[in-house]
């Protein structure tokens, strides 16, 4: 299970932290992923980190102002999300999978983020 918290308005430029606690086994093998959704749009990657080496990755459009975390002893994953812009509004959904980029089968509820222009 996977349960995200964070999310929430703010205005442009300013800064949100999102959370997904994942209750259950975490493997060498797992990569844990955010993905966003906005209205009317297809679900699209955004960030992922590999949780045997912290290695992460990003979309191009995020990169620089985003950053993806994770604690192990907390079994949790954080998206640090600064210049936010009113095009990163959207529902966020973390994923446990096995490749980055790739969703796996596993999603939490979603948290949704909405940037004020």
């Amino acid at each position: 299970q996977l349960v995200e918290s964070g999310g929430g308005l703010v205005q442009a430029g300013g800064s949100l932290r999102l959370a997904c606690v994942v209750s259950g086994r975490l493997y060498s093998s797992s990569v844990m992923g955010w993905f966003r959704q906005a209205p009317g749009k297809e679900r699209e990657y955004v960030a992922s980190i590999r949780w045997s080496n912290g290695l992460t990755y990003y979309t191009n459009s995020v990169k620089d102002r985003f950053a993806i975390s994770m604690d192990k002893a907390e079994n949790t994953v954080y998206l640090q999300m600064n210049s936010l812009k009113a095009e990163d509004t959207a529902a966020y959904y973390c994923n446990k999978g096995i490749s980055p980029g790739t969703p796996g089968p596993y999603w939490g509820q979603g948290t949704q983020v909405t940037v004020s222009s």
